[in-house]
């Protein structure tokens, strides 16, 4: 089975699962910075907690976390590769189970943008951007400027939450970017919702996917920068 997991007994148990183990970990990048913060953290790290604790929305109330797993892939059709995220977490509210899908940033971009990842375009490409515009409840296809990579982080939430039978799923974006590189981007996402972006704020996406999906970007702790 390909769902069988190992505990973490450190931040070093995360590195063996990138795509690439050298050229991603790295000092002051994404993968070994958020490696090092949420092993840290009894629970949600400290920036992560206090959005859920501040949210009234009664499907988040009292949300705890109850495992996470690094490097979490979700299949997608039309392609041969996996969405692969940086951190899965299940977490439990009063409502029921929540899944989140962590997206860790410090200057990283959201890599493509629409335009550029349908630039050769395939018949396995498009079935996976119609599948993910479905998942998403998103009626039409969003502007070429926007950042394939939000779309399927976000859809992969929503079909690991089916699968949990979640009663809610969270695209949470952790950057430690000071210079909140990414931040416009993400703004351009949670507009295809009719959503303006706010920094630390649960902010629910949209009415029509099959889940409740919310959306949050917290800020990180600088001094994991320096692990």
């Amino acid at each position: 089975m390909s769902r069988i997991l190992a505990f973490t007994s450190g931040p070093q148990d995360w590195q063996a699962l990138l795509a690439d183990p050298v050229k991603h970990w790295r000092s002051g990048y994404s993968a070994l910075t958020l490696a090092h913060c949420w092993e840290a953290s009894d629970g949600f790290p400290a920036e992560v907690g206090a959005p859920f604790a501040q949210s009234a929305e009664p499907l988040l109330a009292d949300l705890t976390p109850l495992l996470a797993i690094p490097e979490f892939k979700v299949p997608l059709p039309g392609g041969q590769r996996a969405s692969q995220n940086d951190l899965f977490v299940v977490a439990r509210s009063v409502a029921g189970p929540v899944t989140i899908m962590v997206e860790g940033k410090v200057s990283e971009s959201f890599g493509p943008t629409l335009e550029e990842w349908r630039r050769e375009a395939s018949v396995g490409k498009e079935e996976r951007l119609r599948f993910l515009l479905r998942s998403l409840g998103l009626g039409i296809a969003p502007a070429d400027t926007v950042r394939y990579q939000l779309l399927h982080r976000a859809a992969s939430a929503i079909i690991t939450g089916e699968q949990y039978r979640a009663a809610a799923v969270v695209l949470l974006v952790h950057s430690f970017s000071e210079a909140r590189a990414g931040w416009p981007d993400y703004q351009a996402f949670t507009r295809l919702f009719g959503v303006d972006a706010a920094v630390g704020t649960i902010q629910r996406l949209g009415v029509a996917s099959s889940i409740p999906l919310f959306g949050v970007w917290v800020v990180g702790n600088p001094s994991f920068l320096n692990s």
